[in-house]
């Protein structure tokens, strides 16, 4: 009798593949899209190649996505995870940018470095899991859904930096995406309510279209395909100073991508270990290698996408191997990426409050399996990590005395909570790698039909 196949492996008919993967791609495509837009705007690039680098961040974005999921070797955790640019990158990229003589080629010199730098440090992270318990998972994954939750309400509101920021049409879409998502889960069954987001996100899009909001300029000037190309913005160059400011980048990334991993795992029900931690971390580094040689950015697993899988209960990493294969073809076919990138931000948001605030509750739920009786720190440790975490949230000048280079780190709450939740812990707790194995187990039980 053979054995049954786990949720995370199950093979699902492709029109559900396909709609569950382009569901994953929408959710993603905003935050994908924007750091090539702002990168590209700090250096005044032309509308030409504004959309090559558009292209080539989708294209990595597949072939890393792929990596991640279907596994190669010592490559990829195989979990359901969709690849996107890191945000922590952002400013550090714009630092870069504004150096004379760095440049673009300077910028991708950087990355491939970076993504060196993950390959080489990947295979010690066993040594570091142990600092890893349910009470610091848990407090680092509450603080990934808090964070992200900042980024619905500015979807919500139209887009953070709008002239007319929190308008009323925005707010009243963003709202009816909201309530019909609600609805589909509530009373649709099946594989409907599976893709309750995709039809929230479509009918809010076609919303916006009759209500004349969507901007299609442009979009006759796009080519049909356009192959992308090695290396089509030039041959990198290596500075000092980015290339050592890229790797903090990549370890602050891995502390990230690190907590997301123990997220999933506890979320599907398959227990993640040192070694899948190592192989993902592996697929992140290597997928910001691919980033650097088409000319595009660091990449890292996306924490909304994780929302996602939260919401829908569809734990199958084949769909977004789906996910995958789509981002390939936008980034082959520029009208059909630049459909896909008007949906405006209004819509997104009505769909981020559910996908985002599901990422909290699993870390609550994770937190729920500490015993506070033994461990009667651990209060401590979740109150003032979170506390941390929401600094730069509450007050985004609080840290203002500390260099640029800093701000990678204490401009991000869920870094800040990482730090802060690991140290405390082991302050207080000194968890042991049983304890820690131990914890994790009953955490992914208690999380996995949340």
């Amino acid at each position: 009798m053979s054995e049954p196949v786990h949720p995370v492996d199950q093979i699902l008919p492709l029109p559900k593949l396909g709609a569950l993967g382009l569901q994953h791609v929408l959710v993603m495509y905003a935050n994908a899209v924007a750091v090539p837009l702002i990168i590209g705007g700090a250096l005044h690039l032309p509308k030409d190649q504004m959309a090559m680098l558009i292209n080539a961040d989708l294209f990595a974005c597949g072939i890393a996505t792929l990596i991640q999921t279907v596994g190669f070797g010592p490559f990829g955790i195989r979990l359901p995870i969709i690849m996107g640019v890191t945000a922590v990158s952002i400013s550090p990229m714009l630092a870069m940018a504004a150096m004379p003589g760095v440049g673009l080629t300077g910028i991708y010199g950087a990355v491939l470095v970076g993504g060196i730098f993950g390959l080489c440090v990947a295979p010690f992270v066993k040594y570091v899991l142990r600092f890893f318990p349910a009470v610091v998972t848990g407090t680092i994954i509450t603080m990934i859904g808090v964070v992200l939750m900042r980024v619905g309400v500015n979807w919500a509101g139209g887009g953070a930096g709008k002239a007319d920021f929190g308008a009323a049409g925005y707010l009243a879409v963003a709202g009816m995406v909201l309530l019909l998502i609600l609805l589909v889960i509530k009373f649709a069954r099946g594989f409907v309510q599976n893709v309750a987001v995709l039809i929230g996100i479509t009918v809010g899009y076609l919303t916006t279209i009759a209500l004349g909001w969507t901007d299609f300029t442009g979009i006759s000037d796009e080519p049909i395909l356009r192959v992308v190309m090695p290396l089509q913005f030039g041959i990198p160059q290596f500075y000092l100073i980015p290339c050592l400011t890229m790797c903090l980048v990549v370890t602050i990334v891995f502390i990230e991508a690190t907590g997301m991993f123990l997220a999933l795992g506890a979320m599907t029900g398959r227990k993640v270990d040192a070694d899948d931690v190592k192989r993902g971390l592996r697929a992140d580094s290597l997928g910001t290698v691919i980033g650097a040689i088409f000319n595009t950015f660091p990449y890292v697993s996306y924490s909304q996408n994780i929302g996602l899988v939260g919401v829908t209960g569809v734990y199958s990493r084949w769909v977004c191997v789906a996910g995958g294969i789509i981002m390939l073809v936008l980034g082959l076919i520029p009208k059909l990426a630049f459909i896909v990138a008007s949906v405006p931000q209004c819509v997104l948001g009505g769909a981020g409050f559910i996908m985002f605030g599901m990422v909290a509750a699993t870390g609550i739920k994770i937190l729920s399996t500490v015993d506070y009786v033994k461990q009667r720190h651990s209060v401590l440790v979740v109150a003032i990590s979170i506390g941390f975490g929401l600094i730069p949230i509450v007050s985004p000048n609080f840290f203002h005395v500390f260099p640029d280079a800093l701000k990678p780190i204490f401009g991000d709450g869920i870094i800040l909570t990482s730090i802060s939740a690991v140290v405390l812990n082991a302050f207080f707790n000194r968890t042991t790698a049983e304890q820690a194995e131990a914890e994790t187990l009953i955490a992914a039980q208690a999380a996995e039909h949340i």
